[in-house]
C-alpha cells in the first residue's frame, strides 16, 4: 500500500528524500551559472536553490557560500550530490539541524555517554600506552572547557557516564550554532567520540591529531596484523568525509 505521503514526518520525509536521491537516476544539468545572492543563498540562473525539505538555501558565511556555488559550477552533463559534499552538509544542517535540533543534539549527547576515548584497555601495555597518549588530551580539554569529569571504564562493559556530566556536554552542545552542530554530529559518528567531535569542532585539536586519536585501535591492530584491504577502502572514504566536515567548519569563519 502507497504511504499517505501528507502524514509522513519531517523524519521520514527526509529519509524518503536522501533515499530516492540514491536509487533515481542523476539529473541533467539545467542551468549556466551559479551565484551567491546579497543574502548569501545560491542561485541557479537566478533562480534560489532550495533544500530537501523545500526550505531556502541560505548559508551563513560568504566563504562557504561561494564554497557551494563552486560545487555547483563544478557540474557537467549531469547534477552528482556525491560530489558535493559542502551542499550536503548545509541541506543537513538546515534541514536537519535546524528542524529537529533536540534530537540531532541528542545524539551528540548519547554518544559522549558511552564515549570511545573513556573505554580503556587493560593490556597490551603498548596499546594502554598509545591510548594514555591520544585520548587523555580530549578528555582534559572536556573538564577544561565543559567542566565534564569523564568517568574511565576498562574493558567493554558498558558504562554510562554520570548524569551531571551529560548535563555539561549537553550545555555546550546547545551553544553551537546549527551549522556547528552539524559538523560535531557528523564528525562524532565518524570518529566514535562525541568528545572528540567536539573538541575538533572548537579548533581545539588539529585534523591529523584528531584523526590519529579516532584510529588509536585500529591502526594497533594494523601494525600487529596487517590490514584488511575492504576495511582499508572504507577508511578511505571516511577520511574524505571527515576532512569535508573540517572544511565545512573553516569555511563557516570565512
Amino acid at each position: 500500500m502507497r504511504k499517505d505521503l501528507t502524514t509522513e514526518t519531517a523524519d521520514e520525509r527526509w529519509e524518503r528524500l536522501s533515499r530516492d536521491r540514491i536509487v533515481r537516476p542523476l539529473p541533467k544539468k539545467f542551468y549556466k551559472l551559479a551565484s551567491v545572492t546579497d543574502d548569501l543563498g545560491i542561485a541557479l540562473d537566478g533562480r534560489a536553490v532550495k533544500t530537501p525539505m523545500k526550505a531556502k538555501l541560505v548559508l551563513p558565511s560568504r566563504g562557504l557560500a561561494e564554497a557551494i556555488a563552486a560545487e555547483w559550477n563544478a557540474q557537467e552533463e549531469f547534477i552528482n550530490p556525491a560530489a558535493m559534499p559542502l551542499t550536503k552538509l548545509a541541506n543537513t544542517a538546515i534541514d536537519r539541524a535546524g528542524l529537529e535540533r533536540k534530537f540531532v543534539a541528542g545524539q551528540v549527547v548519547e554518544f559522549a555517554g558511552s564515549d570511545m576515548v573513556c573505554y580503556r584497555a587493560e593490556a597490551p601495555e603498548k596499546l594502554v600506552k598509545l591510548q594514555a597518549s591520544a585520548w587523555d588530551p580530549i578528555v582534559a580539554w572536556a573538564e577544561a572547557t565543559m567542566n565534564a569529569k569523564v568517568t574511565f571504564v576498562s574493558g567493554i562493559i558498558h558504562q554510562k557516564q554520570e548524569a551531571a556530566t551529560l548535563v555539561r556536554i549537553e550545555a555546550h552542545v546547545a551553544g553551537l550554532s546549527n551549522f556547528e552542530l552539524t559538523v560535531a554530529h557528523n564528525l562524532t559518528t565518524l570518529t566514535g567520540s562525541a568528545l572528540l567531535g567536539l573538541m575538533l569542532t572548537a579548533g581545539a585539536i588539529s585534523a591529523e591529531q584528531g584523526w590519529s586519536a579516532a584510529h588509536v585501535e585500529e591502526d594497533f591492530q594494523i601494525a600487529t596484523w596487517g590490514e584488511d584491504d575492504e576495511a582499508g577502502a572504507r577508511r578511505a572514504l571516511r577520511r574524505i568525509d571527515f576532512d569535508g566536515s573540517l572544511q565545512f567548519l573553516n569555511l563557516l569563519k570565512v
